[in-house]
C-alpha cells in the first residue's frame, strides 16, 4: 500500500473481491473474482459509472444479469448457428451441457465465461504508479468448456488503476496444438448521473458501419458512418457494429458519452479493431464494447467474408488492453 494507491482483498457476502483505490483522483474499482472476474464498480467521487443494478456481487451470482464489465469468450456476440468453423474444421456446440446463453433468435451468444466461478486471483498489490489485480482462468482444465471449444488456452486478466484511469489488460496463451482464433470481447455497461439518458451525447470513433441482418449478423457489407458527431440518444436506440476505428497518434480509438458535466471515455487498443455500441430502448445505460473481431467471426472467416480474424500461434500469446475513464 502507498499513500495514493491501495489494493485490498476481501470477502463480500462470501464473494472474493478486490478493491482498488486511487486516492488522489477519488477513484475506486471493485472486482468480483468468482463471478466472471467482473469489475462492477468504477466510482469517481462516490458515484458508480458502471451500471450495476444490485446491492452486492452475491446478488449478481444469485440472479445473473449482464452489467458491470463482463468478459466475452471464446466468442463475443453471436454465432449464426450451433456450429462454427476453426482452422478449416467444423465444430458443434452441445446444448445439453447448458453452459452458454442464447439470444432472442436462439443464436449462441457471448461465449462460455460470463459469470464463471473458475477464475483464480493471482495477485493484488499497489505501488507508486498504480493499484492492480491479476486473475487467471485455465480454460483447458475444465472439460465442460473444452467440450464446447476444444482449444486449450490460459486467460490472464489484469485490472490496473492509474491516474484515475482503469486499464483492463487481457493475455491469451495458446496451449493447443493448432492456432487459437481470437474473437473475444468485453461488454461494459456505463451510466451517467447528471442527465436523462436521452440527453446523453455520444462520440463514435469509427469510419465504417457494418450492415447487419435482421438477426444482427454482419452481412459483409460496410457503409460510411452516418451518425452525427456528437450523436444524441434521443434519436433512438443503438445496437450497432463499427469498424475502421479512428485512432489518435497513440494508436487508441476513443468512444465517449457526455452528460451535462459528466463524461465517460473508453479507449480501444489496436488489437480491438471492432466496436459494438449498445443502448437499447428502455435502458438506463450505454455499452461501448471492445471487440477483437466482428460478430460471427469464426464462420464469416471460414466463408471468406471476414479476412481480419486474429489468431495465436502454438505456444504464442495475444495481449491487448482497453481503458475506461470517468470525469465529473
Amino acid at each position: 500500500m502507498t499513500s495514493r494507491y491501495s489494493a485490498t482483498r476481501t470477502l463480500i457476502d462470501g464473494i472474493e473481491t478486490v478493491h482498488l483505490v486511487d486516492g488522489a483522483r477519488q477513484t475506486e474499482v471493485s472486482i468480483a473474482i468468482a463471478v466472471g472476474n467482473m469489475a462492477y464498480e468504477l466510482k469517481v467521487g462516490g458515484r458508480n459509472f458502471l451500471w450495476f443494478p444490485f446491492e452486492s456481487p452475491a446478488e449478481l451470482r444469485e440472479h445473473p444479469k449482464f452489467c458491470g464489465v463482463p468478459y466475452l469468450g471464446p466468442w463475443a456476440n453471436r454465432l449464426d448457428s450451433d456450429t462454427y468453423w476453426v482452422n478449416g474444421k467444423q465444430y458443434t456446440l452441445k446444448p445439453e451441457i447448458a453452459n452458454f446463453r442464447r439470444d432472442p433468435h436462439r443464436k449462441p451468444i457471448h461465449g462460455l465465461l460470463n459469470y464463471s466461478p473458475d477464475w483464480t486471483l493471482i495477485s493484488a498489490a499497489a505501488d507508486e504508479s498504480s493499484a492492480h489485480a491479476t486473475s487467471r482462468l485455465e480454460f483447458g482444465a475444465h472439460p465442460d468448456l473444452m467440450a464446447q471449444f476444444p482449444f486449450a488456452h490460459t486467460i490472464t486478466m489484469t485490472h490496473r488503476l492509474a491516474e484515475g484511469v482503469l486499464e483492463v489488460e487481457t493475455a491469451l496463451r495458446n496451449q493447443a496444438q493448432e492456432p487459437l482464433p481470437v474473437a473475444i470481447g468485453y461488454h461494459p455497461y456505463f451510466q451517467l448521473h447528471d442527465s436523462r439518458r436521452d440527453q446523453w451525447k455520444v462520440h463514435l470513433a469509427a469510419r465504417d458501419h457494418l450492415v447487419l441482418s435482421d438477426q444482427l449478423i454482419p452481412t459483409g457489407e460496410r457503409r460510411p458512418v452516418e451518425f452525427s458527431d456528437p450523436h444524441t440518444l434521443e434519436t433512438g436506440p443503438l445496437d450497432d457494429v463499427f469498424g475502421d476505428l479512428i485512432r489518435g497518434a497513440d494508436g487508441l480509438a476513443r468512444f465517449r458519452v457526455q452528460g451535462q458535466k459528466e463524461r465517460l471515455t473508453v479507449a480501444y487498443g489496436p488489437k480491438y479493431p471492432v466496436a459494438v455500441v449498445y443502448a437499447p430502448t428502455g435502458g438506463d445505460f450505454i455499452c461501448f464494447e471492445p471487440m477483437a473481431a466482428v460478430t460471427n467471426a469464426f464462420n464469416l472467416a471460414h466463408a471468406g467474408i471476414y479476412t481480419e480474424l486474429q489468431s495465436v500461434p502454438v505456444d504464442g500469446e495475444w495481449r491487448e488492453s482497453f481503458w475506461m475513464e470517468a470525469a465529473t
